[in-house]
C-alpha cells in the first residue's frame, strides 16, 4: 500500500534546493564548455568533459540506488550534494593559479560527478517517501522545472557574467548553491521520520531486486531499453549545440538562445505543473517523442540563430511531456519499498544512450567537418539532424508495442 498522508510543503522545500543546484550546476556547465570550446575549437573535446561529467553517476547509479534503500535518503543527498563541490573547487583552485588544462577540468568534474551520483536514486525515491500517487504527475512537472532552470536561467546569466568577468565567478556560485541545498534537504530530513529496514539482505541481494522489479514487468524492461537509444539521439543536441552556435557566434549569443529554446520546457513544465496529465501517457509519450525529433531536424537546417531558436524552442517544450509520461509509467508499477534500486538500476540502463552520444557525437562531427571540408559548427548540425530522424522512428515504433501500452492500464 502507497503512503496516503502528502508532504508536499516538504516537497517543495527539497525542490526549491534542487532548482539552486540546478541554477549553479548550468553556470558551471555553460561557463567550462566556452572555456574548453575557446582552448581548443574541438566538439570532441567538449564531448570528453561532458562524458566525465555524466559517466560516474551513471556507473554508480545502481549501487546508489541500493544504498537508498538501505539507508538515509536524505542524508545521502546532503553527502552528495555537498562533496561534489570538491571537484568544482579544485578546478576554480586551478584557474586561479593559472590556466586549467583540459586534464584538470576532467579531474574536476569527474570528482564532481562521483559524489553527485549518490542524489538521483535518493531523490526520486523521497518524492515517492512525500507525495500521494494523485500528486505523482503535478510533482513531477515541477521536477521538470526545476530541471529546466539550467537550460532557461543559467545560459543567459552566464552569458552576462562572463561579459563582465570569467569562469572563476561562475565556479565561485555554482559552489555557493551547494551550501543552500543541503541546508534544504537537512530541513527537510529533520521533518520525516526515517524508515528502518527490517531485513538486511545482501548487497547483491538487492541488486537482483532492483533488476527483479524492472524486468517483472516486460514493458517497463522495453520502455527502459527504448529510453536509451531516444537519450542517446537526445544527448546528441546537448552535446553538440554548444559547439554549432558557437562556430557562428559568441558566448553571449549562445547564452541567450540556449535560454530561448529552454523557454519551451519552462512552459511544458509550468503546464504539467498545474494541470499534469490525466491520462493516454503512452500516447503522449510518443507524440512527444516525435516531435522532439522534428525539432532536432530544424535546429541543424540553418546557421541562424533565428531559427536555431524556433526548433529548440519545439525541442525543448517536449521533452518534459516525455519525461512526465516515462516517469509516471515506471513509477506506478514498481513497489515503494523496492523504488530507490529499481531507480538506480533504471537510471543506469536509459542513460547509456547519453554515454554513447557523449563517445561519438563529438568525434562525429568532427570527423563531418575535416571530410567535408567545413566548419565544426555545420559538421555538428548534419550530426544533430540525423540523430532527429532517427528519434522520430523510434517514436514511431514505440506505440506498436502493445506490452508498453499496457502499463498504463496495469499500475499499482
Amino acid at each position: 500500500m502507497r503512503n496516503q498522508k502528502s508532504n508536499f510543503s516538504k516537497f517543495m522545500l527539497l525542490w526549491a534546493g534542487e532548482l539552486v543546484s540546478a541554477i549553479g550546476g548550468g553556470l558551471t556547465s555553460f561557463g567550462l564548455g566556452v572555456y574548453v570550446f575557446n582552448q581548443t575549437g574541438s566538439a570532441a573535446s567538449m564531448a570528453l568533459v561532458t562524458l566525465l561529467a555524466f559517466l560516474p553517476t551513471l556507473l554508480l547509479s545502481v549501487p546508489a540506488g541500493v544504498l537508498a534503500d538501505r539507508y538515509d535518503r536524505r542524508l545521502l543527498m546532503m553527502i552528495g550534494d555537498g562533496c561534489s563541490a570538491l571537484g568544482i573547487i579544485y578546478i576554480l583552485v586551478c584557474m586561479i593559479r593559472g590556466e586549467a588544462a583540459l586534464y584538470q577540468i576532467c579531474i574536476g568534474v569527474f570528482i564532481s560527478s562521483v559524489f553527485s551520483a549518490l542524489l538521483e536514486p535518493a531523490y526520486r525515491a523521497t518524492v515517492t517517501d512525500l507525495l500521494t500517487k494523485e500528486e505523482y504527475s503535478k510533482a513531477s512537472g515541477m521536477v521538470n522545472i526545476a530541471g529546466s532552470a539550467r537550460y532557461l536561467i543559467s545560459p543567459i546569466l552566464a552569458g552576462v557574467l562572463l561579459a563582465v568577468s570569467d569562469i572563476k565567478l561562475l565556479l565561485l556560485i555554482d559552489i555557493c548553491t551547494f551550501i543552500l541545498t543541503v541546508i534544504s534537504t537537512a530541513v527537510v530530513r529533520k521533518g520525516i521520520a526515517i524508515k528502518k529496514t527490517e531485513k538486511k539482505e545482501s548487497f547483491g541481494e538487492s541488486l537482483r531486486q532492483g533488476w527483479k522489479a524492472i524486468t517483472d514487468r516486460r514493458g517497463v524492461l522495453i520502455l527502459i531499453i527504448v529510453s536509451s537509444v531516444m537519450t542517446c539521439f537526445m544527448g546528441t543536441l546537448q552535446i553538440l549545440a554548444e559547439p554549432m552556435i558557437l562556430d557562428f557566434a559568441n558566448s553571449t549569443t549562445l547564452g541567450i538562445g540556449e535560454t530561448v529554446c529552454a523557454c519551451g520546457m519552462l512552459v511544458s513544465s509550468l503546464f504539467l505543473g498545474i494541470k499534469g496529465i490525466k491520462k493516454g501517457y503512452v500516447k503522449v509519450l510518443c507524440y512527444s517523442l516525435f516531435l522532439a525529433g522534428a525539432g532536432m531536424i530544424g535546429f541543424g537546417i540553418r546557421e541562424n540563430i533565428y531559427v536555431i531558436c524556433l526548433f529548440g524552442f519545439l525541442f525543448f517544450a517536449m521533452l518534459p511531456f516525455a519525461n512526465n509520461c516515462l516517469d509516471y509509467l515506471v513509477r506506478t508499477n514498481i513497489p515503494d519499498e523496492l523504488q530507490g534500486r529499481a531507480w538506480g538500476m533504471i537510471g543506469f540502463l536509459s542513460q547509456i544512450g547519453y554515454v554513447v552520444a557523449y563517445g561519438i557525437a563529438g568525434l562525429a562531427a568532427d570527423g563531418i567537418a575535416l571530410q567535408f571540408h567545413i566548419g565544426v559548427g555545420r559538421g555538428a548540425a548534419g550530426v544533430v539532424m540525423i540523430a532527429g530522424v532517427l528519434l522520430s522512428v523510434t517514436a514511431m515504433l514505440l506505440y506498436l508495442i502493445k506490452s508498453v501500452r499496457a502499463l498504463e492500464r496495469n499500475g499499482l
